[in-house]
């Protein structure tokens, strides 16, 4: 073998072993990808169960039921609407009508599992996130991603 051919067997080897590690390092963040849909969304696409994602939008008004440590309650984005369970702690700030996410799964059913719900840190939050969808679903025409919720007015600064 020549000195050429050497330097190419090299290169062509260390090219392959360059693939396979960044196939290696897509292949496990592919697993830890969380997506985000909107009830509208999961009406509209076709969403596998058993998958895990979040879900988000607002509390419907009248649909939250508890029994012990489970909670029953319905996200909308005034559109469509999710039934989601929980069974855990609720975040201090989750409440009917507020902008809530829910990470978890969905049951084949159409039932949403949830494993966490993040609720607004806020009074003026709405997850960016939540804003698209509800802005997209045409419900809502309030200010930026992250900004205020629908029934929520900015005070003017003294």
């Amino acid at each position: 073998m020549t000195r050429k051919q050497r330097r190419l067997y090299f290169v062509v080897l260390g090219m392959l072993a360059l693939g396979a590690a960044a196939a290696l390092v897509l292949s496990a963040m592919s697993d830890s990808i969380v997506y985000f849909y909107s009830p509208t969304d999961l009406q509209t696409r076709h969403v596998s169960a058993g998958r895990r994602m979040r879900i988000g939008g607002l509390v419907e008004k009248g649909s939250v039921m508890k029994a012990g440590k489970t909670v029953t309650f319905r996200v909308t984005d005034l559109t469509a609407t999710v039934p989601v369970t929980y069974t855990g702690i609720l975040p201090d700030l989750f409440r009917e009508g507020q902008g809530v996410v829910a990470e978890g799964k969905l049951d084949g059913n159409g039932f949403f599992h949830a494993s966490e719900i993040l609720a607004k840190h806020d009074e003026k939050y709405m997850p960016k996130e939540v804003a698209d969808a509800l802005k997209k679903s045409g419900q809502w025409q309030g200010g930026k991603g992250g900004a205020s919720p629908p029934a929520a007015q900015e005070a003017p600064s003294p």
